[in-house]
């Protein structure tokens, strides 16, 4: 494109071998931005040389070509720097080239509205405005930025830097403003720091503490711990204890020193055993990090190239990058193409979240909110579920209805009576609570009875 821009070649040959180019397949990403800057510069050069006139050149060609710039390097990974320098130099070319204030701010504007977490973006728009000398357009934007929250010390570096704007080009009242504005916002930042220290100081006590009762436990295993089989041990433990069996006294100070012995050796083992379960309940009192994905991002559809670095390149313009977690397999320790990524606050993951779809190393990447417990309730079945609600209903305090008993599930009982009076027998039948009643059973007839019973028929 030079050398046909240096030979006076036509508008549409640069335009045709720009196209081409657009569509081959470059090693980087930086070299598709070379490209659009070489047409950028050549139409540049060209709209402000006497050659636009006779190919009939105008400043719209330049908005397309950076609004095409735009649009592609959305899908990419670029770094910040190199995004700064193409909306500063498109800005500056809407004001001095095309003679559009608006249209320039419009250009950080849109920046702004993709990548406000960013203090070099701002810095960009005032530098812009106070280098085409708008003082009071520059003091709105401060007054837009200087509360919000930037990465490291860039929300003291922004405060400061609009007191020494007022000092350079405000009236006194300005500064005032300025002076009254600000130092509440730098005090708020100071108390902010300072409990960020404090918090700091408290982990790495706690870690200490850790540690110490780490080292108290392998002494203990030192002091305790001898490798021997557990019958030897009890045989070992019996001898001393019968070593150490306490002799009979025969006089009175032979009885108080064995008491104050036994008191002594009481109080070691006190205060032996004191440690110990201090031990056992610091390790009881160490339960498993588990995250809790309060503000994270859940990336699929990754290259197995891709690692914390790329990762942490395309969510640099979002800003809040706490963590970044890499799903590896277990064996071959590659990439499984997720990961999770941690923000410092809700405004960055919505940043994140936005950035859904977009192109990380030629992939189409899937970012969506992570969250833990819609997956372990999908995880489970359904029997679980009931079982788990049924399980819960217990515990609330509602019994269990009785057990209905069954009335007619008395067995016949079998007995053997073929040797037995029938009045003495139970009939064959009856269940205990069929018994028959008192009413109901005849006596036992004599032989007179069933004579005259006979002489009647």
């Amino acid at each position: 494109m030079l050398a046909l821009e240096r030979m006076s070649a036509s508008e549409k040959e640069l335009s045709t071998v720009f196209e081409r180019a657009i569509q081959c397949s470059f090693p980087g990403v930086q070299e598709y931005l070379d490209l659009f800057l070489t047409r950028i510069d050549g139409l540049r050069r060209r709209i402000s040389s006497t050659v636009a006139k006779e190919d009939g050149l105008d400043y719209s060609l330049i908005r397309e070509t950076f609004q095409r710039a735009v649009d592609y390097f959305s899908l990419q990974v670029i770094s910040i720097n190199d995004l700064l320098h193409l909306y500063a130099y498109w800005a500056r070319l809407e004001g001095t080239l095309g003679n559009d204030f608006v249209a320039a701010r419009g250009v950080w504007e849109s920046l702004i509205k993709k990548s406000g977490s960013l203090l070099e973006v701002w810095q960009g728009y005032l530098a812009m405005e106070v280098g085409m000398g708008h003082i009071n357009e520059a003091r709105s934007i401060y007054k837009r930025c200087y509360s919000k929250r930037f990465q490291g010390t860039g929300s003291e570096d922004i405060c400061h830097s609009w007191l020494r704007f007022e000092r350079e080009y405000g009236t006194l009242d300005d500064l005032d403003l300025a002076v009254k504005k600000v130092t509440p916002r730098l005090q708020e930042l100071m108390a902010y720091k300072s409990q960020q220290d404090s918090k700091g100081s408290l982990s790495t006590q706690k870690d200490g503490s850790v540690a110490v009762i780490a080292s108290q436990k392998r002494k203990a295993n030192k002091t305790y711990g001898d490798k021997q089989p557990p019958a030897k041990k009890r045989k070992d433990v019996t001898i001393e204890r019968s070593e150490t069996s306490i002799p009979v006294p025969t006089s009175t100070s032979s009885i108080l020193d064995n008491v104050n012995q036994q008191e002594e050796t009481l109080q070691d083992t006190g205060d032996h055993e004191h440690n110990v379960k201090g031990v056992e309940d610091s390790k009881l009192s160490k339960t498993k990090i588990f995250y809790t994905d309060k503000c994270t991002a859940f990336i699929s559809n990754l290259s197995v190239e891709a690692n914390e670095n790329h990762l942490h390149g395309f969510f640099k313009d979002s800003g809040g990058v706490t963590a970044i977690r890499l799903l590896r397999d277990k064996f071959s320790g590659k990439s499984r193409g997720l990961a999770y990524v941690d923000f410092s606050d809700e405004e960055h993951l919505a940043a994140a979240v936005a950035k859904n779809k977009q192109k990380l190393l030629g992939n189409k990447l899937s970012i969506a909110r992570s969250d833990p417990k819609q997956g372990r309730n999908k995880s489970l079945p359904p029997s679980m579920s009931s079982r788990s609600q049924g399980k819960g209903n217990l515990s609330r305090g509602s019994e269990a209805p009785p057990r209905e008993e069954s009335r007619n599930t008395a067995k016949p009982v079998r007995n053997i009576t073929f040797a037995i009076p029938r009045a003495v027998a139970k009939p064959l039948g009856w269940s205990k609570r069929e018994l028959p009643t008192d009413e109901t059973t005849e006596k036992p007839k004599s032989n007179e009875e069933f004579r005259e019973i006979f002489l009647k028929k």
